[in-house]
């Protein structure tokens, strides 16, 4: 008995010893609406959330009493938290201009970095990225929410099937009714409306959304050409930078039109490829409709009603742990993956670009 007894206690030891150790995660920002996701995440073996990267005491004060954290690991600058707490990792909560700043304080000192969407405000300071993410061998995924559709996974897989055929056409909306008509924080609305602080207004907030998920569906695919209009149907909300756009583009056999919007009546972040035999409406996180023509305006529908994804890809921290620790392999070009953001940033930009000067802007493509 005691020999079993003995024999366990080893086991469960082994097993406590070839776990990972709780990855140290730094969060830059907290001006971010999105950042409660970290703060109010529960207790897991994966993460520790070590230091606070914010200037804003009043807003640090605000969220420690929300989220209970304490004070004490609230810095003020990247350098003084870097020094203090040595994190493996540091999520970007703040502006998006910030994040190039974040991956320069990072990189040197093999810090990884995981930044919410999109990468970058411009492509050129997308590329500095990728350079200091080359040169210092760390990762830095862009987190974005529908990363965490079961339904674009389910989509995309019948796509790959042959179910509809040949991709031909793809939609994707994303967007709301504006940041201040669904009441976001003063901290965020006021960088979220800066030009230089964003990048744009909807044109990259929610573009970013369908240039990612085409780049993903086409396997690192760079559009031949890109042509976008923009419109500012708020001004009394968004006087800075533009709230409505449409972008359109081009590949050797199929086209995909975005529809990013802070103009959207309900909020939406939905998906429809469209085949040569079928069509996929992936409407939402958990439901996807499946229609395949029969004859000239017929067909048989079939939805899906689907769970959320399975660990590790239910969370974008676990699957940055994951990255971090060798345990997960992203495929080429997923969604997170530095290659497919520095492609999505040059549709982005090149969105911008036709935007503003009225005409089609073409690629060099791959």
């Amino acid at each position: 008995m005691k020999k079993l007894i003995t024999l366990l206690i080893l086991f469960y030891m082994s097993i406590g010893y070839s776990q990972d150790p709780p990855l140290k995660l730094g969060v830059a920002g907290l001006t971010h609406g999105h950042v409660g996701w970290i703060l109010s995440r529960e207790v897991q073996s994966d993460i520790n959330m070590v230091g606070i990267v914010e200037t804003n005491t009043e807003l640090a004060k605000r969220l420690s009493e929300e989220f209970g954290f304490s004070m004490d690991i609230v810095f003020s600058s990247m350098d003084e938290m870097i020094k203090a707490v040595k994190p493996d990792a540091i999520a970007a909560f703040g502006n998006i201009k910030d994040h190039l700043i974040i991956v320069q304080a990072a990189a040197p000192k093999g810090i990884h970095v995981m930044v919410e969407k999109p990468l970058a405000t411009t492509l050129e300071d997308a590329l500095k990225i990728n350079n200091l993410a080359k040169k210092h061998n760390i990762q830095v995924l862009t987190n974005y929410e529908t990363s965490w559709y079961e339904t674009n996974v389910k989509a995309n897989s019948l796509l790959e099937q042959g179910t509809i055929g040949e991709l031909r056409k793809v939609i994707i909306r994303d967007g709301h009714k504006g940041p201040k008509k669904i009441g976001v924080s003063n901290e965020f609305l006021e960088w979220l409306t800066d030009p230089e602080l964003n990048g744009g207004g909807a044109i990259t907030d929610f573009g970013c959304y369908g240039a990612n998920l085409m780049t993903w569906i086409t396997k690192g695919q760079i559009p031949n050409t890109v042509t976008a209009v923009t419109q500012q149907l708020q001004p009394e909300n968004n006087p800075n930078v533009d709230d409505d756009a449409t972008i359109i583009l081009t590949y050797d056999n199929k086209m995909a039109i975005l529809e990013p919007s802070w103009n959207w009546p309900i909020g939406r972040k939905d998906m429809e490829l469209y085949g040569t035999k079928g069509a996929v409406y992936s409407d939402n996180p958990t439901q996807l409709r499946l229609r395949l023509s029969k004859g000239y305006s017929d067909y048989t529908e079939e939805t899906f009603l689907l769970p959320e994804r399975v660990k590790p890809y239910d969370d974008p921290f676990s699957v940055f742990a994951n990255v971090i620790n060798g345990n997960l392999i992203l495929e080429p070009f997923n969604v997170y993956s530095l290659e497919n953001n520095l492609i999505t940033m040059q549709i982005l930009q090149a969105a911008i670009n036709s935007a503003k000067s009225g005409t089609t802007i073409k690629l060099e493509t791959n």
